[in-house]
């Protein structure tokens, strides 16, 4: 009886993972191993992979977008962790609670507003450049989208909350009396953050980063909006492939290498950092 109650409340979870991931995947697998010959009639093929590894536009695309993916990985950790620490070790009562629901404010909205946003602040006739012109500081409009660095702010913004919440929940459980503990034995302000917290928060560094990886490499609106035509992103390859092309063959496996490549680097990631999928889970 136990065993079904058991079962019968994992049915929901299970159908979810089996009807709207294992089961797309595996149509998606079965479409990117097969190769057009004619009107409804294909052939197992490997080309469409071959395609990605022998054109050096897909091939060199994905490099760019990954380590991109990486670089904005690191800045948010970077600017994230300090704000992290502060709300879960420094700030206390109602003060925490508000600088917490601060962060949170922004990601009511959906991506698209808050990339529109960034598009008003820095588009040639916005915000920015029409406050430059009239403190005198450009004598002209000052065209500030579609860069990498604008890429680059867009990514980090967009993907803060996700590197911020795991850090907080993790940082929350460092017991203050081993920080209190570290001073008294004069350490100093580099050697107890070096020994004690971040140790302690490496779970949630792991997870935090594994999260906005994903979610930065397989973003397709900011980089398109704020990075423009020529912001080589993979997943436009890939909307381009199904949408303006017709070629769900190569889609679907370009689709399938972002899944396997993207899974190979967060491996590597996990290794340098010595977690486990499972401490980042916890």
């Amino acid at each position: 009886m136990l065993k079904l109650g058991t079962f019968l409340l994992m049915l929901p979870l299970l159908l979810w993972l089996f009807l709207l991931i294992i089961l797309p995947h595996l149509d998606l697998l079965t479409v990117s191993l097969r190769e057009k010959l004619g009107y409804r009639e294909y052939a197992f093929s490997l080309q469409n992979y071959i395609e990605f590894f022998t054109e050096p536009l897909y091939w060199n695309t994905f490099v760019r977008t990954a380590v991109m993916s990486i670089v904005a990985t690191m800045i948010t950790l970077v600017i994230g962790f300090p704000v992290s620490y502060y709300i879960a070790k420094v700030i206390k009562g109602k003060k925490r609670n508000l600088l917490f629901m601060m962060c949170l404010i922004p990601f009511w909205v959906s991506e698209l507003v808050r990339t529109f946003g960034w598009m008003i602040l820095l588009r040639e006739s916005g915000v920015i450049s029409s406050f430059l012109q009239w403190a005198g500081l450009v004598d002209g409009p000052v065209e500030l989208l579609y860069s990498d660095a604008t890429l680059m702010v867009g990514l980090v913004y967009t993907s803060m909350l996700f590197m911020v919440v795991p850090l907080v929940s993790v940082l929350d459980t460092l017991d203050d009396s081993l920080i209190e503990a570290g001073y008294d034995l004069g350490g100093s302000t580099y050697s107890i953050l070096r020994e004690i917290v971040i140790p302690h928060a490496m779970p949630g560094i792991a997870s935090g980063c594994i999260v906005v990886f994903m979610l930065t490499l397989g973003n397709y609106l900011t980089p398109t909006l704020l990075g423009g035509k020529d912001s080589l992103w993979f997943t436009e390859q890939i909307y381009n492939q199904f949408i303006t092309r017709f070629n769900w063959e190569s889609g679907s496996a370009f689709g399938f290498l972002l899944l396997f490549l993207s899974s190979a680097i967060v491996f590597v990631g996990l290794k340098l950092s010595r977690q486990t999928l499972a401490d980042t889970v916890k």
